[in-house]
């Protein structure tokens, strides 16, 4: 990456921490601010909440359930996970979908959100995706976000449920109805999870 010209970048990401795509992108997203960084910038990552399945069991149950549901056959499904579980692995992501438990994230955003104020939410968000999508654990379990946090260093919040709900809210009154969108604060908008070169140029544009 070239050398920066503006001292930070401000990049507000709206995510699901069930979301595969979300947590593609994410990755993707983090390696460009890393190299960022190493060239003299700084980041400033603002996340937002937005719930995939807000109506998600808050106890959860076998994401293999939920796939065969949607897809409708248990063939379709498989074909669907092994196609993404592929392209997470050229990203040097391991998703176990098998294992994975659909679970409400109202939670797990809480928990972002407190690490977010204490300056730990990059690795937080990383290490709640790689709990859900490789470890195959409940982000819905509260012992299991304490588990996460203390690994992480976060000091978990019993507060901010209500302005969570506030967020979400707001969030989807701005219009966005799918994840994940990463705004940069030069205006560039992208959604989905973008290749690094497509960040690289939004990080760019947003140092001047």
């Amino acid at each position: 990456m070239t050398a920066v010209t503006s001292t930070s970048v401000r990049v507000e990401i709206v995510l699901d921490l069930t979301c595969v795509h979300s947590y593609i992108g994410f990755t993707r997203f983090e390696r460009v601010a890393d190299r960022h960084r190493a060239a003299g910038g700084e980041v400033d990552v603002v996340f937002r909440p937005f719930q995939v399945s807000p109506d998600a069991p808050p106890q959860g149950r076998p994401l293999s359930e939920v796939h065969l549901g949607f897809f409708g056959s248990a063939e379709a499904a498989a074909q669907a996970t092994e196609s993404m579980a592929a392209v997470g692995a050229k990203d040097g992501l391991e998703l176990n979908f098998g294992r994975a438990v659909h679970v409400n994230t109202f939670e797990a955003h809480r928990l972002l959100a407190a690490a977010a104020r204490q300056g730990l939410g990059e690795p937080m968000a990383e290490r709640i995706f790689r709990a859900y999508l490789t470890d195959g654990l409940n982000i819905g379990d509260r012992a299991v976000l304490d588990s996460l946090a203390t690994e992480i260093g976060v000091r978990p919040s019993a507060d901010g449920a209500e302005e969570l709900r506030a967020e979400l809210a707001r969030v989807l009154a701005s219009g966005v109805r799918g994840v994940p969108v990463f705004t940069f604060g030069g205006g560039v908008v992208l959604t989905g999870a973008q290749p690094e070169e497509t960040f690289r140029r939004a990080f760019e544009a947003a140092a001047g």
